[in-house]
């Protein structure tokens, strides 16, 4: 028989029973220059032309996301990547520099691209990619607003339109977070968008108390280490905070290694050199810091072809 808190958790996660997957949303038209929000195509090129040739496209999606991953180590560590103008919203790509948010989101990026379309490959293609995945119901509407900057919201989004599932519920040892989401409202001045525009804190509010009020789930810190065999390749992997107003605090992505669920992650920490990474055990990053919690993980699923493909007879 299963428990009432399992039940609980499958209801509010969807887990049955399983619909379709939702339709991939159209790209949205450019709203600002390319040379604004894409930076680095060379190397996205060259990475695209690794996966060409060393068939890339065959592997499941955690496989290709970690491989992905893999060559965007060494990349600089710098945050707000993202803030690139003082009204408009686009999708933004920057290859030249990451923070935890986007190295996660460019690998999944890449690793989702090449399954579904055939290359060539644009800039635009990959924008699509990040569109999908941060973008609430994965569309920009050109406003700050449609953006979702809870990675608790991005998961649950994503989870809803069938794009990812939340695992964290059914892992052994998950225990239900409450935290009072008002990290962008009390420190708006940190936000370019924000402070330019002070009319989008009161609506940001009512984004965060809806946050708020998503159904959350965290793996305690005490119980990470025999969690770990239930997470696989490209898992996205949320630390979570003993922080009142704030679910989490951090993101990367697992990779497994020598069974054990390693962190991959941009860090800003200097003496991690401050760059994309492959660190230790997750369990063991857990260590480094009191306020860590414990971790939330997503993991993420193709998006359906696209009628790029040819038909095959």
């Amino acid at each position: 028989m299963f428990s009432l808190r399992f039940l609980m958790a499958c209801a509010a996660y969807g887990c049955f029973p399983v619909r379709a997957q939702h339709t991939v949303t159209a790209p949205s038209p450019l709203r600002l220059p390319l040379a604004t929000v894409f930076k680095g195509e060379e190397k996205f090129q060259k990475i695209i032309k690794q996966a060409e040739a060393e068939n890339w496209r065959t592997r499941p999606i955690g496989e290709r996301t970690v491989l992905a991953a893999r060559s965007l180590v060494g990349t600089p560590y710098v945050n707000f990547t993202l803030e690139v103008d003082d009204k408009i919203e686009n999708p933004v790509v920057n290859f030249n520099a990451m923070d935890c948010w986007t190295f996660y989101e460019n690998s999944l990026g890449i690793a989702r691209l090449l399954a579904y379309k055939p290359g060539p490959y644009k800039p635009e293609d990959l924008l699509h990619m990040i569109e999908i995945e941060r973008y609430r119901n994965g569309t920009c509407n050109g406003s700050y607003l449609s953006r979702m900057h809870h990675l608790e919201e991005v998961f649950y989004d994503n989870h809803k339109r069938k794009f990812a599932e939340l695992i964290t519920p059914r892992i052994p040892g998950a225990e239900t977070m409450k935290r009072n989401i008002q990290e962008m409202t009390v420190q708006w001045e940190s936000y370019r968008y924000l402070k330019n525009n002070k009319s989008l804190i009161e609506p940001m509010g009512k984004i965060e108390n809806y946050v708020s009020q998503l159904p959350v789930y965290q793996i305690p810190k005490s119980k990470v280490l025999n969690s770990e065999r239930y997470l696989a390749d490209g898992d996205i992997c949320a630390i979570t905070t003993t922080s009142a107003a704030q679910y989490t605090t951090h993101v990367g992505l697992i990779i497994r290694i020598k069974g054990r669920a390693h962190l991959m992650h941009a860090t800003s920490t200097r003496s991690k050199g401050r760059c994309c990474i492959i660190d230790q055990p997750i369990s063991d990053y857990l260590e480094e810091k009191s306020t860590h919690s414990g971790i939330a993980v997503c993991r993420p699923k193709d998006l359906p072809k696209s009628n790029f493909w040819p038909v095959k007879k």
